[in-house]
């Protein structure tokens, strides 16, 4: 039974490093489809509504389903751009688990600037991208906050969805 796990939050709040985490953690049999490399190496267009990033996030998505792997879909992802899409998928999977990083934007700032591509943009983007509690709405929602470590948002992750 393939599970899609859905990882949301501003950038620099911790998502694509934990994606990374645990598709190395859960191995062979898990896609992970990141928002960032999908819209701007793969496709490359801006971030709004009716980009064709979004259909071919859900398309890989729906592949992912078919071959039977577990599916990692990692990114901002503003429900206002992208929520329809992650609902229309979430109907499709048996298990479905959704993650929010609620950080505050001083904390995005300050993690951003330890990350490898940290001099692509900086903080007078990240501040007018910044959505605060952008939440999908969908049941089991979990929500983790800058008091978690990046092992505590990993095992928590990995408990839901081995069921231990």
């Amino acid at each position: 039974m393939s599970k899609l796990i859905i990882l949301r939050g501003n950038s620099g709040s911790g998502k694509s490093t934990t994606a990374i985490r645990l598709r190395r953690e859960l191995g062979y049999g898990t896609m992970l489809i990141p928002q960032d490399m999908i819209r701007r190496e793969i496709v490359r267009v801006k971030d709004e509504a009716g980009n064709p990033s979004i259909q071919l996030m859900k398309d890989i998505a729906n592949y992912g389903l078919k071959i039977g792997y577990n599916v990692v879909i990692e990114g901002i992802l503003m429900r206002a751009t992208y929520g329809e899409m992650l609902y229309e998928v979430a109907k499709l999977f048996d298990e479905v688990y959704i993650y929010y990083f609620d950080i505050p934007l001083e904390e995005t700032f300050r993690r951003h600037k330890t990350k490898p591509n940290a001099h692509e943009f900086g903080e007078e983007l990240m501040r007018e991208l910044y959505v605060a509690r952008d939440l999908l709405g969908l049941p089991g929602e979990v929500i983790f906050t800058e008091d978690q470590s990046q092992d505590e948002v990993l095992e928590r992750i990995l408990r839901d969805i081995r069921g231990k």
